[in-house]
Parts: C-alpha cells; structure tokens; sequence
C-alpha cells in the first residue's frame, strides 16, 4: 500500500549495459498490494522476464509493470533486518480500512503471531515510493507488507519448501490478492530463493524485539521442510459432521478436487474442516478459488500442513 508520494533517497537502481532480447516462456510473478485509502489501488502482477541472472530484463508485464530491477545484483551482503523495539508508526495503523470492498482490522498486538500461506513479492514500481508507515521503499532492503500486523512488525518468514528463513520488517500494507498473506521485497524473496517462482509457501512469525532472543538452531534437513509443505483450500468448517459432509458431496459432485474431512479441536469443541487437496501448486490454488467464487463459495482459506 503506497502512498506514490515524491521518491526519497534510496538505493539507485543498476542500470542495464545494453538491450537485449528476452526468450520468451519464462515467467516470474511480482505481487503488489495497494490501499486506496492510502492513494494507491489494488494490485496483482504477472511479470515476463528471463532468468535473474542472465542480466536480461522484460519489456512488458502481463498485468501491473512491476519488474525485478533492469540488471541483476550480488545480494549476498544485504542482512536481515534487525529487530528493534520501535513505537507503532504514526501512519498506517488505522483500526480497520477497506480495500475492494473487503474491510480488514488491523491487530492489536504482535505477540505470538504464526500463520502460514503463500508469500509474493514486489520490485521497481514501487521503488522510492512511500510506504504504508511513511518510510521509503527500497527493493535492496529486507522488508515486507502485510494486511493486519501492526506496522512496524519484524518477523521471522521461512520457506516451506526449501527451508530458507529470513528476518524482514514489515512497514507496508498488502497484498490484497487472494491467497496471498505477505509481500516481500525484491532482495527479501531473493534470499528466500522464491523470485524463480513468482510465490512460495511460507511460514510468518513475528518476533518481540523486548523478549530474550531464542537460541537459532542451524536446519539440518531442508528437505523435511519441504516435505512438509502439502498445500490445501479450505472451503468450510463446521461443528456438525453431517454439515461437512453434505458441503464434501457438493464438491465431489462439482469435481474440483480430493476432497478431505479434517476432524479437529477447537475452543468451543470438535470441528470438521472441509478441505480440497493437496494441490500441485499455487497457480493451481488460484484457479480453483476463482472456480468457486463463481459457484459461490467465496471463503475459501489456504492451508499449508
């Protein structure tokens, strides 16, 4: 969510050495999430551009213009963002806002925070621009938007599937794209190794700067993390057996998916979770909450277990 105020000073974007001609095939989606409330309108991007390393940018994109910066650079030295005790930010903070008609509260608290889902990520067209919270966009830092957490929040993202994890601060709003939970920088889904991809399977943990820093264990088997990473649409949930059942029939009928009854506890007792999956990929994800907004199942949650 970017307020497209005058640009402040950041990091120059590398300019390209020559034109050059792009093959075509290759694409890696940039996601970007922006508030009208905050001067900006929501956004969903699907760029065209060949491999990162080959110093060979795009021409076009399918959606927005949002692109990876004209030359590849060397990230290894951009750190992680380092947590500090900060005061909520004067700016994006409200109560709640809307965005395309879906109003959204922002969290009160930090503390505790876990969830996972699909993570996208955003490039040049924001470059210089003004965040959610008034600091300055810069792709070449490690920070982040998300819908709810309070701005700032410094948390702690891993891939699921390759096990990477990253600290970023969180100092924007978005995205506002179905099944998206958070939106890293350029350099931040870089180090997380989903640019190749366009999205990932991530897990979010936001940290207490104020609390005693937990001992960092090394992971030792990447690879159990991606295994672990089965990804699912949630369509319902209900304290009745048969109400589950009788929306997993409606679905079977409709031949979306494998169908799943997930039995679980709650707070307020037994629920049965109505789940399609698991599914091949996110783009497979998206297709199907498309396919039931229009049969009008519009709740759908991604679920990653």
């Amino acid at each position: 969510m970017q307020n497209r105020s005058t640009p402040a000073s950041v990091t120059p974007l590398p300019q390209p050495r020559a034109v050059c001609t792009c093959p075509a095939g290759v694409q890696i989606p940039a996601a970007r999430g922006a508030d009208a409330m905050f001067s900006a309108a929501a956004l969903a991007a699907t760029l065209l551009i060949t491999a990162l390393f080959t110093g060979c940018s795009s021409q076009s994109s399918r959606e927005t213009g949002d692109y990876a910066p004209p030359e590849p650079i060397d990230i290894s030295g951009i750190r992680d963002a380092v947590p500090r005790d900060e005061p909520l930010s004067r700016y994006g903070n409200p109560v709640s806002y809307v965005v395309d008609g879906h109003r959204y509260y922002t969290l009160t608290s930090r503390n505790g925070h876990v969830e996972r889902g699909i993570a996208s990520w955003y490039g040049t067209k924001f470059h210089g621009q003004r965040t959610s919270s008034g600091e300055v966009y810069d792709l070449y830092q490690m920070t982040a938007a998300h819908k709810t957490l309070p701005l700032p929040t410094y948390a702690k993202v891993t891939n699921l599937q390759n096990g990477r994890s990253i600290i970023v601060k969180i100092n924007d709003r978005g995205p506002f794209i179905t099944n998206r939970i958070i939106d890293l920088s350029y350099a931040a889904a870089a180090k997380l190794g989903i640019l190749e991809y366009g999205t990932g399977l991530v897990k979010v943990e936001a940290i207490n700067p104020s609390a005693p820093p937990k001992p960092v264990l090394a992971a030792s088997k990447p690879a159990a993390a991606a295994q672990a990473a089965a990804l699912f649409l949630q369509v319902g949930a209900f304290k009745s057996r048969d109400n589950a059942k009788r929306l997993g029939s409606k679905l079977e009928d409709a031949k979306i998916g494998a169908i799943h009854i997930v039995e679980a506890s709650s707070a307020s007792g037994r629920i049965y979770r109505v789940r399609i999956g698991p599914l091949s990929s996110v783009d497979e994800a998206d297709r199907i909450t498309g396919n039931l907004a229009s049969q009008g199942y519009g709740k759908t949650q991604v679920v990653i277990d």
